[in-house]
């Protein structure tokens, strides 16, 4: 019973922090965008004046559309996109429920936020709403087979590794980075896969030049176009959560290292040292994979978005597989 009550005070803990951090980086996100295209921008609090705003207003029901479906689907988005945090290395320390789920229930859980947002934008009887759920969903099929080929990898390079352990834990995976683990043709075939996570982070993220979803110019925000008050603003966190999670998610897989174990640290400081040596990873990831490419690109057309993750960035990771097979059966 205490087991059960410091699992859940610690996860609530963890799910505040996390989403303190999510908006604060949305924030500083919008700031550098901004700044790269010349322009003032928001401040960084700017986040969290949207939904404290959003939840004085009043929740908008359209009369064509499903109200349970409509109203519930925002929740199960923010919902979805704090539960992946409990499965995932967070802050340089163990996954809380990592004896509960491994990489594949991970990739399954992060596919929910871009699947409830689709069936509450098909719920509200838009159609407006409704393209940008088809875009949704095109997109989602796109990028999950670069995931699929990213998480195989792995697996299949710590399975032969540790053979005694299991190969999709973050547990397993984290153990010893995967880098040390390969030659030189595995070390290329790592950098391959790491730059196709990196890649897929824009339509993860809903973000430029991957936001075909929303697309404002063009379907009038498309998914979100009929959402206000109380569920725009839990939509607004769960992107932000989504941001961080699949960003944390990348780090885990591709940069597990702590500050204290690459340079001598007094005990006291370890866990803040590598509490704030992950974010700044988390940040880089960002930077690298979102908000640099968001402020110097522009959107997509759904084909091209299409054709951009089916085959150039499918087979990317394909590349980075057979690279890393070929070292290891050398």
């Amino acid at each position: 019973m205490i087991e059960l009550l410091y699992l859940a005070a610690s996860s609530f803990l963890l799910i505040c922090v996390a989403l303190f951090i999510a908006l604060v980086f949305n924030g500083i996100e919008r700031k550098l965008i901004a700044r790269m295209q010349a322009r003032i921008g928001p401040p960084i609090i700017q986040p969290f004046i949207d939904i404290k705003k959003l939840f004085m207003k009043e929740n908008i029901v359209p009369d064509s559309a499903i109200p349970w479906l409509f109203n519930s689907m925002p929740a199960v988005a923010l919902a979805s996109s704090l539960i992946v945090l409990l499965y995932i290395p967070f802050a340089g320390m163990p996954a809380l429920l990592q004896n509960y789920g491994d990489l594949i229930l991970v990739l399954y859980v992060l596919l929910l936020p871009s699947l409830a947002l689709a069936i509450g934008a098909f719920a509200s009887g838009s159609s407006f709403a409704g393209i940008g759920a088809q875009r949704e969903v095109v997109l989602m099929m796109s990028y999950e087979f670069v995931l699929s080929v990213v998480a195989i990898s792995l697996a299949w390079l710590f399975s032969l590794c540790c053979p005694q352990a299991n190969a999709f834990a973050f547990s397993t995976i984290t153990s010893k980075p995967a880098w040390l683990l390969v030659g030189g043709a595995g070390f290329l075939g790592l950098i391959l896969l790491f730059i196709s996570s990196l890649a897929v982070m824009p339509a993860k993220a809903g973000k430029l030049p991957a936001d075909i979803g929303e697309a404002k110019t063009e379907i009038a925000e498309g998914v979100l176009v009929e959402y206000s008050g109380r569920n725009l603003a839990l939509l607004y966190m769960a992107q932000a959560v989504r941001v961080l999670a699949f960003a944390s998610l990348i780090v885990a897989l591709f940069l597990p290292w702590n500050l204290s174990s690459l340079i001598a640290i007094p005990e006291q400081l370890s866990m803040l040292a590598d509490f704030l040596f992950f974010l700044v990873k988390v940040f880089m990831v960002m930077f690298a994979s979102s908000i640099f490419v968001s402020a110097v690109t522009a959107r997509l057309k759904v084909d091209q978005a299409a054709r951009f993750y089916i085959i150039v960035v499918f087979l990317l990771s394909l590349l980075g597989l057979l690279l890393i097979g070929i070292d290891i059966l050398m």
